[in-house]
């Protein structure tokens, strides 16, 4: 049975796929990948395919006709890794800001117990690196205003870098999430607290992008800000789900 999916949302990232790839499919234990990619013009999707010959069985690719946004492509990614019966769900980036190494652990949080596990830059021992100053206050206080606007007890609540049980993504209403940006992260947080499920934080070091281009903009922050008044005054608790359900 398959047991360990990892997703990685692509757009442009032909510069980063090939080492990325390679480093995830050198882990042990073993972890398969989903790359769930937005139309990509510079052809990372047809280097995916090119690498399916060398990973079969392994590496997964869903081309989509374009740029449809961050939380779609994991909500279409999770159902994927659901339909095919993987125990464990993983959100990474492509770019090496998260370090694959780093999987084993956010693996070993859930398997020892946890719903959710988060990579974190803002528990003790994580770090960031290469981001100017002003990035960093803005990222944290920006955690700080979800954390007090939700009552979430997450201290880096925007972190993309996520491993999720497959029977908490299934105690979640998918089709209900709102967000396509970076709002998303924070949505999927909020849900899983209000399904009473538990997040584990592990610290990591989150490293800036060295090759391609950034999607950060001024409109992700936006719905992002935005997003979480709607969250905290829209969204209801569910009924709760047995957790082996």
């Amino acid at each position: 049975m398959p047991e360990r999916l990892v997703i990685i949302p692509t757009y442009n990232e032909k510069e980063n796929i090939r080492d990325i790839l390679a480093h995830v499919f050198g882990l042990d234990p073993a972890f398969d990948v989903l790359v769930v990619d937005d139309g990509s013009p510079d052809g990372t999707a047809g280097i995916v395919r090119e690498l399916q010959g060398i990973h079969p069985g392994r590496l997964h690719l869903i081309e989509r006709a374009g740029k449809l946004g961050l939380g779609t492509a994991y909500i279409a990614g999770f159902k994927w890794a659901l339909a095919h019966g993987y125990a464990f769900i993983f959100e990474m980036d492509a770019d090496f800001s998260h370090d694959p190494d780093d999987l084993v652990r956010l693996y070993n949080a859930c398997a020892e117990g946890a719903d959710m596990s988060v990579g974190s830059r803002y528990v003790t021992g994580g770090h960031v690196r290469d981001w100017a100053w002003h990035r960093i206050v803005m990222s944290y206080c920006a955690s700080l205003y979800v954390r007090l606007v939700l009552w979430l007890n997450v201290r880096d609540t925007t972190a993309g870098f996520v491993c999720y049980r497959d029977s908490t993504l299934r105690a979640l209403p998918l089709d209900e999430i709102r967000f396509i940006g970076y709002a998303f992260q924070i949505e999927m947080k909020y849900r899983v607290k209000l399904a009473g499920l538990t997040i584990r934080e592990v610290p990591i070091t989150f490293i800036d992008r060295v090759k391609g281009k950034s999607k950060m903009s001024a409109n992700i922050f936006q719905e992002a800000f935005l997003g979480v008044l709607k969250m905290r005054f829209s969204i209801r608790r569910p009924v709760p789900v047995p957790r082996n359900a």
